[in-house]
């Protein structure tokens, strides 16, 4: 591991190294307002979500890294403490790429952008037409974290309008496919978050909750054939299930019966997602590896 105290470190130098491993990061494209009604979009990726009673965002404006001073966002929301956070698509990605660039304060990044100003219906800043998902924001509170350049300036945002566009929801969620987001990584790195880029894990039930890792059989956790991935998804059963069903299927055809094809089941029905069935055939393999009596 290189191991490294940031004191020893310039500036560029750990904000690359931050960049780099914290990612993929969503990308807030906010829109601002000047007290003279010029309108700003600037994209900011340290963003996120903080809760849903109130529904809190917060994304971070740095000062400049050259000089310390303060970029256009950030000299709006002091003037006027609202704005419009928007989610960054695949489709308009290269425009929101323009709109990081440092224009002057009196020029319309929508213009400057290609992006279609649309009006708000609670704050003043207006929305991007081109993205499907706006969050009409007041500020509660910007805390600056620095005085220097590089230095962040935390926006603490209270969600007073969501809009979505009816075309990303699969039922009462939103699809990662419908939507397609992008992400930054590290340098010029982003991250398009659809496809064959995303997958689901089920959650860990709170009752009963799962047995753990640490919980499981020592035959299962010593065996070679299984990975610690493999062992994680194994551990979110409640408990080791009875030998009936994996007995069953042996006595079923124990000509047909082997643990090495058995294991590949199991760790083929675990990448589908049933459980039941990995467990099933992992008993089996097991048995029979023991030479358990009861399959002999």
């Amino acid at each position: 591991m290189y191991s490294v105290e940031p004191k020893d470190l310039t500036t560029p130098q750990t904000h690359r190294l931050l960049l780099g491993g914290v990612g993929p990061r969503p990308i807030a494209l906010v829109s601002t307002i000047s007290p003279d009604g010029v309108r700003n979009l600037s994209p900011f990726s340290f963003f996120g979500a903080f809760g849903a009673n109130p529904p809190i965002v917060a994304f971070s404006p740095a000062l400049r890294g050259r000089d310390g001073s303060k970029k256009d966002t950030l000299n709006n929301l002091r003037a006027v403490p609202e704005c419009v956070i928007h989610a960054v698509t695949h489709d308009i990605v290269h425009q929101v790429n323009l709109a990081s660039a440092e224009y002057p304060p009196d020029v319309d990044e929508f213009a400057a952008c290609g992006l279609t100003p649309i009006p708000s219906e609670i704050v003043r800043p207006c929305r991007v037409a081109e993205s499907p998902f706006h969050m009409e924001c007041q500020i509660r509170q910007i805390i600056p974290l620095g005085e220097s350049g590089a230095s962040g300036n935390l926006i603490i945002c209270e969600v007073v309008k969501l809009h979505v566009d009816e075309r990303l929801f699969a039922g009462e969620l939103i699809s990662p496919d419908r939507m397609d987001p992008v992400a930054r990584m590290g340098g010029d790195w982003y991250c398009r978050a659809s496809g064959a880029a995303i997958f689901q894990l089920p959650k860990p039930t709170e009752s009963p909750l799962p047995m753990g890792y640490d919980k499981l059989p020592d035959w299962l956790r010593s065996s070679a054939s299984y990975t610690p991935a493999d062992l994680a998804r194994f551990a979110l059963a409640s408990g080791v299930p009875p030998d009936d069903d994996a007995i069953s299927l042996i006595t079923r055809d124990r000509s047909a019966c082997s643990a090495e094809p058995l294991m590949q089941s199991a760790k083929t029905a675990l990448e589908s997602g049933d459980r039941g069935a990995a467990w099933r055939f992992a008993i089996a393999a097991h048995l029979l590896e023991s030479r358990d009596p009861r399959v002999m």
